[in-house]
């Protein structure tokens, strides 16, 4: 594979993978696709992260709990790759992963961790619609395509990464002082992602676009470090000055971020745009009366839109110091009743198709008697 120096180019991390498969194509046209999925240890869900193939990828906005396949956690254990040269030998399988790989035609398949360090964080996925392809020499190719694929994921999220723990760093001096329990943020955040797959593929994103929003999701009130603790801790309702101040914390937010980006040299990171409509548009509301701007419907960006119905939804379940948490059934009966008015129906749709996902959350994020 020659040329691979331009994977050191700037350019989307999609492109990079479809060069990668393209120069592998070359010498073995049969192998007709390359799927990253990514590993999500809090909630162990494996959801896919991008595809590279001729056809619409057929697992879209998927994703499944790695216990509950077999095979996956096979090869999540032993950091070890895996192939199925036959997936005839899978048809009577009811996993929504293998029936729609067989719907299109695939019948081999080669599966390679990701790890880094020692570190299991995803799965590169080779697939092929010749049965017995997937051995020899090609074997030793595609384990070299997998390990650059592993390195181009793992550094497209470097930068990421780096500014996360930066902000996180800075959202955890706010979070010791707002009365917000301890595992609201992974809550939310994931609640946002369920949303995301779900009204995704409506409004013409991808798989990225739903990781990203995951991402950064957590990060939406940024802005709070900023103001005063008699306002921030204050017990009982805030005045209309105080309303004021406390609504600053969204424009705020937005500009600790573009100078964290300039300090950091950051201005490069994947879908950033995506952070910054997060934290100043996720107190927008749908019928315009929410700040800073007042925007209204889909003038409000899609991602702010998701992350409000998200955290409403994590906050009414919650327990706080002035108040109980409300029971699913409640919170969704209140959501459908803001419907249209306060949050996009649409979101409100989909967070109540994912009610069984809600509890699994839930359970993976309950708070303890410290908080």
């Amino acid at each position: 594979m020659s040329g691979l120096h331009e994977l050191q180019e700037p350019g989307p991390l999609s492109a990079k993978l479809h060069y990668l498969l393209h120069a592998m194509q070359k010498k073995y046209p049969a192998v007709e696709r390359l799927a990253i999925a990514l590993y999500d240890p809090g909630s162990d869900w494996v959801k896919t992260f991008v595809a590279i193939e001729r056809e619409a990828n057929p697992l879209p906005f998927y994703h499944a709990r790695l216990r509950d396949t077999t095979w996956l956690q096979a090869v999540a254990t032993s950091q070890s790759p895996r192939v199925i040269n036959d997936f005839s030998v899978l048809e009577d399988s009811n996993k929504r992963h293998v029936q729609a790989l067989l719907a299109v035609g695939y019948r081999a398949s080669y599966t390679v961790p990701m790890c880094v360090n020692g570190q299991f964080f995803g799965f590169v996925f080779f697939n092929s619609c010749t049965p017995g392809l997937f051995q020899g020499a090609l074997l030793a190719e595609l384990d070299m395509l997998a390990h650059f694929a592993s390195l181009l994921v793992y550094n497209e999220h470097a930068n990421v990464r780096t500014l996360l723990a930066t902000l996180k760093s800075a959202m955890n001096m706010a979070r010791a002082r707002d009365p917000e329990t301890g595992n609201h943020l992974e809550r939310m955040s994931r609640y946002a992602r369920l949303i995301a797959q779900q009204i995704g593929a409506a409004f013409g994103q991808d798989d990225s676009f739903v990781e990203h929003v995951y991402l950064f999701a957590p990060l939406h009130d940024l802005g709070k470090i900023t103001i005063p603790d008699q306002v921030l801790l204050k017990p009982g309702p805030l005045n209309a000055e105080e309303q004021v101040i406390m609504r600053e914390h969204a424009r705020a937010g937005l500009t600790l971020v573009e100078q964290i980006l300039e300090n950091f040299g950051l201005a490069g990171v994947g879908q950033i745009h995506l952070l910054r409509n997060i934290i100043l548009h996720h107190h927008e509301l749908f019928d315009g009366s929410g700040y800073p701007d007042g925007l209204a419907g889909d003038n409000i960006p899609l991602e702010s839109r998701i992350v409000t119905v998200a955290d409403v939804f994590d906050a009414l379940t919650s327990q706080r110091p002035y108040k109980q948490a409300w029971p699913n059934e409640q919170a969704f009966d209140w959501l459908q009743q803001q419907s249209g008015r306060l949050f996009d129906p649409r979101c409100i749709h989909a967070l109540l198709s994912c009610q069984d996902e809600i509890e699994h959350i839930q359970h993976c994020f309950a708070e303890n008697i410290y908080g």
